[in-house]
């Protein structure tokens, strides 16, 4: 079982298609970073259904120790930017991000990046769930933008459609 890191987006999009719980039965640890912390927090401020990191007590917030200086000229949120960094100390781990700058740079940093749906695929893998086409529809009705043919592609990858 591997050990992840998640920025913003991943966990966001988890609590609202209400299967952020499977993030602990994918990985052996779940860490995340003061920033996504302080970025959820002020999308609850602003009114925003967004999950309330300390009620999951499988989640760890951890800092990096630091964050390379060349990211800073990315244009990169602090969640993304220390997500990364985190997961630069941690080379084994996986870090979950959905931004595809941040992907890029990440791959780049030969980092091994999963995304969201990536997540979805796993969890049917292992069998937490039958079909993720339900779950792929509730992450668009939450606000997750995805094109038809990336839909149609992880449903494919998932054996759910041809």
């Amino acid at each position: 079982m591997s050990k992840a890191v998640s920025n913003t987006s991943p966990l966001l999009y988890l609590y609202r298609a209400g299967v952020l719980e499977w993030l602990p039965q994918i990985f052996e640890e779940v860490v995340t970073v003061p920033a996504v912390v302080a970025e959820l927090e002020e999308g609850r401020r602003r009114g925003y259904d967004v999950p309330q990191l300390s009620r999951y007590r499988w989640l760890k917030v951890r800092a990096p120790l630091s964050v390379p200086s060349e990211w800073f000229v990315t244009d990169l949120g602090s969640g993304e930017l220390e997500t990364m960094s985190l997961a630069l100390e941690y080379k084994t781990w996986i870090v979950l991000l959905d931004d595809r700058r941040a992907r890029e740079i990440a791959k780049a940093a030969g980092l091994n990046v999963w995304g969201t749906l990536r997540v979805l695929i796993e969890a049917k893998r292992i069998g937490l769930v039958e079909k993720i086409a339900p779950v792929v529809d509730k992450l668009g009705d939450s606000g997750m933008w995805m094109s038809k043919e990336i839909r149609r592609r992880i449903l494919r990858m998932a054996d759910e459609i041809e």
